[in-house]
């Protein structure tokens, strides 16, 4: 009796797991995002905007982005939510430091939008997001 009853479980468990794969696959299989990190001083020639970015487990390694200059990546979600899916980048420019969630679940999922893309323009008045690079919202000051 025991041994139908695991039976049973282990078929229900794998029918549950190849019905949830099917019907959502990102969930199971990851998800990929595209973040980008863009320089948006006007005037910064001479002073270049310095930024490393890295996760619990992978470190992106730091650039010196001139004006319009970018510094991007992409990263796969996975069915955990796992700590490597949350990038921090530390950014720098003549006295002003600020550090900042790149990207960060839950937050980023559903805010990145259907193309995945997770965008951000640092400018001298502040950090602005984008999930289409069209339409910028101003999220925090430095």
């Amino acid at each position: 009796m025991k041994i139908i009853i695991s039976i049973l479980f282990i078929c229900g468990l794998s029918f549950f797991v190849i019905f949830m794969s099917l019907l959502e696959p990102q969930n199971f299989l990851g998800t990929e995002f595209d973040v980008r990190v863009i320089n948006g001083f006007t005037n910064n020639s001479s002073l270049p905007l310095v930024i490393w970015c890295s996760s619990k487990e992978n470190d992106l390694g730091g650039r010196a982005l001139q004006e319009k200059d970018d510094f991007s990546w992409r990263l796969r979600t996975n069915f955990w939510g796992s700590s490597y899916n949350h990038f921090v980048c530390t950014m720098k420019w003549d006295e002003k430091r600020r550090r900042f969630d790149a990207f960060k679940i839950p937050r980023d999922i559903q805010r990145c939008g259907p193309l995945r893309k997770c965008s951000w323009l640092v400018r001298e008045d502040g950090f602005y997001f984008s999930n289409d690079e069209v339409n910028w919202k101003k999220d925090f000051s430095w």
